[in-house]
């Protein structure tokens, strides 16, 4: 199945788009450059079809020597699209998440799990095991999905004491923090003005969220100004 499935991709990969993407995604050199709405096609297909087989054919490459992030982009969504229990997923996702190596992979498959939302204390406690890893990655993943499945009345504090006890100094995983800070922002304006009003966010990651808050068109103008307020000087 994987044969055909890379032959699939190579048929659909677009040089132009390629560079294109080489440019958004740093030190990604595996890049066929097929589209992610002709890639999720290709998952859905896939996880209707052969999901199992598919997957146990991914946990067998050798993603040092082979495979391409188009093929890392489709184990990831054929998880989130195939009919399966919670923990067959969770099996599935502790062989895959540790494949993640760019924000792309991470952010375009993370936001496939909607499932995560039917049982969100399972899919709590699981993605706070990926953060605690401290690693680069594993945290992106935990955070990217919270973002996605979690900011909602039941877990916005939950998310602030997260946040507040991360300190990796992996770049892609402090803006990951950024970015969902800034999404706490637009639904809970008050009480993430509040959070960052505590500085327990390293300084690096508080001034990113805050940026983000300001480029967002879903924050009023008079949020942005408070926002600004808390803008700390840049340590050198």
């Amino acid at each position: 199945m994987r044969d055909k499935i890379r032959a699939q991709l190579l048929q659909l990969a677009e040089p132009d788009y390629k560079a294109f993407q080489e440019k958004l995604l740093p030190g990604v050199t595996d890049l066929l450059g097929v589209r992610v709405p002709k890639l999720r096609e290709i998952a859905k297909k896939t996880a209707k079809s052969g999901a199992f087989e598919y997957l146990s054919q991914m946990q067998d490459v050798d993603w040092q020597d082979d495979g391409c992030y188009e093929e890392k982009l489709l184990y990831g969504m054929v998880i989130g699209y195939a009919k399966m229990n919670d923990s067959e997923r969770r099996q599935y996702l502790e062989a895959f998440v540790p494949v993640i190596d760019s924000w792309g992979v991470c952010d375009s498959c993370c936001v496939t799990y909607k499932w995560m939302k039917k049982q969100p204390a399972y899919w709590w406690d699981y993605l706070n095991r990926w953060i605690l890893t401290d690693t680069e990655y594993g945290i992106r993943f935990g955070i990217v999905s919270m973002l996605d499945h979690f900011v909602d009345q039941t877990y916005i504090e939950e998310i602030f004491h997260v946040c507040s006890q991360i300190r990796n100094e992996g770049y892609y995983a402090r803006m990951a923090v950024a970015w969902l800070i800034s999404v706490c922002f637009v639904r809970f304006p008050e009480k993430t003005c509040a959070f960052l009003e505590k500085g327990t966010l390293d300084g690096f990651t508080h001034n990113k969220s805050i940026q983000k808050t300001c480029e967002s068109d879903r924050v009023s103008k008079e949020w942005k100004a408070s926002a600004r307020k808390l803008r700390r000087e840049e340590q050198k």
